[in-house]
């Protein structure tokens, strides 16, 4: 059996009833064998980012953020698309654990997906936080890449993932960050 593999994952959306909420419960629901899931559920305590606070110490949920991410094997990041990018809340946490010293972020393996009621279902969105996981030394998974346009018509009611295709993607994106944090770690 392989080594177990943690991976820790931020949803970029604060509202309960969000499709990115609901992207994330499906790749919780579809790990492949020997990975879990730690779910940051502290998004909306991370004060907005002050380098004044950060002079006097990190807050205690931004040190407990900061010690998830080093624990953790591997990152996955589910953004929504506001504005052409990510969520300011998601980029606020970020901008906060990667504040010295000791930035958790260099080296990590990471997977991003994100869900939307547009067309282009995060994509935009995606290619900023590519940017931000380039400048902090994250390693990025290329492929495959799930951005879940017209979420809308995916899920059911209840916040269950009901389009077929939409959860082979999430399933392929799992096993593939499964893969990409062994070959990493080799």
């Amino acid at each position: 059996m392989a080594d177990a593999i943690t991976v820790f994952a931020i949803c970029g959306s604060l509202r309960k009833g969000s499709f990115n909420r609901m992207a994330l419960k499906a790749a919780a629901e579809n790990l492949p064998s020997g990975m879990t899931l730690d779910q940051y559920d502290r998004l909306g305590e991370v004060p907005p980012y002050n380098e004044d606070v950060r002079q006097q110490g990190f807050p205690t949920v931004v040190e407990d953020l900061r010690r998830r991410i080093k624990a953790a094997d591997g990152l996955l990041f589910v953004t929504p698309e506001y504005n052409y990018s990510m969520s300011g809340v998601l980029k606020n946490a970020i901008d906060w654990a990667s504040r010295p010293p000791d930035q958790p972020f260099a080296g990590k393996p990471v997977a991003m997906m994100g869900a939307s009621m547009g067309l282009f279902g995060t994509g935009r969105a995606q290619y900023h936080l590519r940017q931000t996981c380039v400048y902090l030394d994250m390693i990025p998974l290329n492929k495959p890449e799930v951005m879940i346009p017209q979420a809308q018509n995916k899920f059911d009611a209840q916040g269950h993932l009901t389009d077929a295709a939409t959860l082979k993607f999430i399933q392929e994106l799992m096993v593939a960050l499964a893969a990409w944090i062994g070959r990493l770690k080799a």
